[in-house]
């Protein structure tokens, strides 16, 4: 991947601006920055190689060269968007769901975000904000995916079991079209995001659902019970072990070892 193939594979879309990077930092460092200081709507950064990659709670993402797609979209907050931007993260997990599905393989979202094929990462999602003030200004949505082999972490860096696209289907593909598919997809799904199949079509594609699940949320103590489905702004619905729907808003969801 160059930035002459990604231009050429991406034409058919529409951006406000696109930067690439043969070797990077942060791909959201850098998106976050151009933000800030103007970057248009639906603005993309890619990079080849990411350095200093990061997930939710400054965990870091593993982005050797010539190996998987790190990249960061800035999305502005329009008003029609504006009262559903906590369905942001599912937005960026059906689209790189539906993207991963039409090369044949069945994906599932563990929320709140990241992507699993038969029970391993293959895909992870960051979401971070840009502020005007006291206005939201801009969102930025930072992914990576493990595309070829060589993008899974080395066993000793992981904190969940990993695959790649090419492992999963064991066969090549190419990164820039795996983008194209999933920022395909995200435009479409941006122009659902507030209506009721949005949520219906991340709940279908939830991991874990109908199963024992806990969920750790900044403390030792889990919350655990059967994993039911998503409220409207995008949070977990357990079922506890009363019978007692438990809304869960922040976390990470597991199996239960037990079950």
């Amino acid at each position: 991947m160059n930035e002459t193939s990604l231009k050429k594979s991406l034409s058919k879309l529409k951006f406000g601006g696109l930067r690439y990077f043969d070797s990077i930092g942060s791909t959201n460092d850098e998106a976050l920055a151009w933000a800030a200081e103007g970057a248009a709507d639906f603005s993309l950064v890619v990079a080849d190689e990411q350095t200093q990659g990061r997930g939710r709670l400054n965990r870091k993402w593993f982005t050797p060269k010539g190996s998987a797609l790190a990249f960061s979209l800035i999305l502005h907050s329009s008003e029609a968007m504006r009262p559903y931007l906590s369905r942001t993260v599912g937005l960026a997990a059906l689209s790189i769901a539906e993207s991963c599905s039409k090369t044949g393989l069945d994906p599932r979202i563990k929320w709140p975000n990241d992507i699993l094929i038969d029970g391993k990462k293959i895909a992870g999602i960051l979401v971070e904000t840009v502020w005007s003030g006291d206005e939201l200004d801009s969102l930025v949505i930072g992914v990576g995916i493990n595309v070829h082999r060589a993008s899974i972490p080395p066993r000793e860096l992981l904190q969940f079991p990993a695959t790649s696209l090419e492992h999963e289907l064991g066969r090549e593909l190419k990164r820039e079209d795996i983008l194209f598919g999933v920022l395909d997809s995200l435009v479409r799904w941006r122009e659902r995001m507030g209506r009721d199949e949005f949520i219906k079509a991340w709940e279908d594609q939830l991991a874990f659902r109908g199963q024992q699940v806990q969920t750790f949320a900044g403390t030792d103590i889990p919350v655990m019970g059967e994993l039911l489905g998503l409220e409207l702004d995008g949070s977990l619905r357990l079922l506890d072990k009363h019978r007692n729907s438990v809304v869960v808003r922040f976390g990470d969801v597991s199996l239960r070892p037990s079950a």
